[in-house]
């Protein structure tokens, strides 16, 4: 029997470290930040309600998503974010659903779904469990100022449009502190997978 994991955190507390982690054991990882670009794909209908809705300044010149210009507009305003995710949603569920059911096929005794808002859209019904990646919010301000070379008050605005990361731990089943080295992560994770094959 499969176990399903939906795996989330939030924006640079290392959720994407655990879920490389868990392809290098051997478990399928389906990605939902894979999902969402495929379905605003050139030619697609997810692609089409975003150029309706946001304008063609969103658009690049090769007809792909122009992703930091869609960022601005939905990052700094909510309505506009609740107008991006209504036009995503439906797409994204469809393609992890889908994605799911190919995985379950091969009968893996651990299936993660890694889903960065899986608390926000409603996923943790999906899943058997719910792994919250964390780390101190200094630590994510800073990461996600290096990753993304932004200053803090942009950082500061990315990371409060999600759940907060306190609220997510006490939603969770089980959380990797993703506070220390990669080897430390790494260990939680495979403790936690030990435990779980061992029943």
């Amino acid at each position: 029997m499969t176990v399903i994991l939906g795996l989330t955190g939030s924006i640079a507390t290392g959720k994407s470290t655990v879920s490389k982690i868990f392809k290098e054991q051997g478990f399928p990882v389906v990605d939902a930040d894979l999902g969402a670009r495929e379905v605003v794909k050139p030619g697609t209908e997810g692609l089409c309600e975003i150029k309706k809705q946001f304008g063609d300044d969103v658009i690049l010149s090769d007809g792909t998503l122009n992703r930091a210009a869609l960022g601005k507009i939905v990052f700094k305003d909510e309505k506009q974010r609740e107008k991006l995710n209504v036009i995503l949603s439906k797409r994204i569920y469809q393609w992890l659903m889908d994605q799911k059911e190919e995985c379950l096929k091969r009968d893996p005794a651990i299936l993660v779904l890694d889903i960065p808002l899986l608390f926000e859209a409603g996923y943790e019904k999906e899943v058997d469990q719910v792994m919250v990646v964390a780390t101190t919010k200094e630590t994510q301000i800073n990461r996600l100022m290096n990753r993304d070379k932004i200053g803090i008050e942009e950082a500061i605005q990315k990371i409060n449009s999600q759940i907060p990361i306190s609220e997510k731990i006490v939603l969770g089943d089980s959380v990797i502190d993703n506070s220390g080295s990669t080897e430390n992560t790494k260990q939680q994770v495979i403790d936690w997978i030990d435990k779980i094959t061992a029943k």
